[in-house]
């Protein structure tokens, strides 16, 4: 039950005086009007309204001269929600302290540790003693071995340092995704095979009949159809192997800007006849990356090639390389153009090896370029610019 303060209380009061004197002065006005033709009945509603006039003002003024204390604050929840909105929290928790063994906080912490879970409780345990930051640990269970994203952050609780360790298994997302991605791949193998292998069967048939019935120019065509096919299906198999097999990496010191300004004098001349153009930011100019520098320049030629493909007919087409840092001290590379961008739906396969939605396209750029930044110690994402046109950005 709320009860009002003191000012409060005074506040109401004199909000009350104030509309009994309005009623006052609103019925002596009324009587005035009513008993016009006597005399002494409007002097008498006259002084009446007066005095209700006199002491609605001076309880207005005190109203508004009185200063009101701000309002209350929300009383904070029990804590016996807090503890219960933590006891069943979908991550596991522990607190840990120097000197002394985490301590579970919740129910999903406990049944973690609990006989049927893991194998080597004491190895879970020592997990949890990293540095802050995120990772993605492997933890050996009874059903074989899970992978979960383990998170630290480091808190100091009066005076006493503290790290929040947060685990939370992903194995059944992982596979999820693994499976889908794996049924996107064979669904354009099999496209891709079968487009070649069905017409070779075909005409590996009729080739027997044709050379027997003695039509040497029929044959002829037949062959030269079963070797474009053979040589597109080699060439195919060429490309699959290009994306399953990235070359390993040479790691150096690689100053970022005369990279981007050397990729940028590759791609000019090609955008500039189309009327593009092709500009470079690195902010810090000093930035250096630890990476293979022929990796990264195939990287981001692949992004520029799909950029000046999506742009074929516009009036101005533009690319933007931007390398920066941001926050945690991550460098950012960014790659975006002014096309029309990646049609809405598609962004989760537009990295799977062979999808492509242009003609004749083989479908390969995106994926090698996932497999090189992956090589390289990095992620690369789409994202969408408020302003239209594809962007993508490469994070190491």
């Amino acid at each position: 039950m709320a009860f009002e303060t003191t000012p409060h209380r005074r506040a109401r009061a004199e909000g009350l005086r104030v509309a009994a004197a309005a009623v006052a002065l609103a019925a002596s006005t009324g009587g005035a009007v009513a008993w016009w033709s006597s005399p002494r009945a409007v002097v008498a509603c006259t002084l009446a309204a007066v005095a209700a006039a006199a002491f609605g003002g001076a309880a207005l003024n005190r109203l508004v001269r009185q200063p009101l204390p701000p309002p209350p604050e929300p009383a904070p929840p029990p804590a016996h929600d807090l503890d219960a909105a933590l006891e069943h929290a979908p991550l596991a928790l522990w607190r840990l302290t120097a000197g002394a063994a985490p301590l579970a906080l919740n129910a999903a912490a406990r049944r973690l540790m609990a006989p049927g879970r893991a194998v080597d409780p004491a190895g879970l345990l020592a997990l949890l003693d990293a540095q802050p930051g995120r990772r993605v640990v492997t933890l050996p269970t009874e059903h074989g071995q899970e992978r979960a994203v383990l998170a630290v952050s480091a808190l100091t609780v009066q005076g006493q340092d503290w790290r929040l360790a947060a685990l939370a298994p992903i194995e059944s997302e992982l596979e999820t995704e693994a499976l889908g991605a794996w049924r996107q791949l064979v669904q354009v193998l099999t496209h891709e095979i079968m487009n070649s292998l069905t017409p070779i069967a075909s005409l590996a048939g009729s080739a027997p009949a044709l050379l027997e019935a003695g039509e040497p120019a029929e044959l002829q065509a037949a062959l030269a159809t079963l070797a474009r096919r053979a040589a597109h299906l080699q060439a195919f198999v060429e490309r699959y192997r290009s994306v399953s097999q990235p070359p390993a990496p040479t790691l150096a010191d690689v100053p970022l800007t005369p990279l981007l300004q050397a990729v940028q004098q590759w791609l000019e001349p090609a955008w500039r006849a189309v009327g593009g153009t092709v500009q470079v930011s690195v902010e810090p100019a000093s930035l250096v990356l630890r990476t293979d520098a022929a990796q990264l320049e195939q990287v981001l030629i692949n992004l520029a090639q799909n950029a000046l493909q999506a742009c074929a007919g516009r009036p101005a087409p533009q690319l933007q390389m931007d390398a920066r840092l941001s926050r945690g001290a991550r460098l950012r590379l960014t790659v975006a153009d002014n096309g029309p961008g990646v049609t809405p739906g598609l962004e989760p396969r537009i990295f799977t090896p062979f999808f492509t939605t242009r003609p004749g396209g083989s479908g390969v750029g995106l994926a090698v370029v996932r497999q090189l930044v992956h090589g390289l110690g990095g992620t690369v994402r789409h994202a969408r610019r408020p302003g239209g046109g594809a962007c993508f950005v490469i994070t190491f």
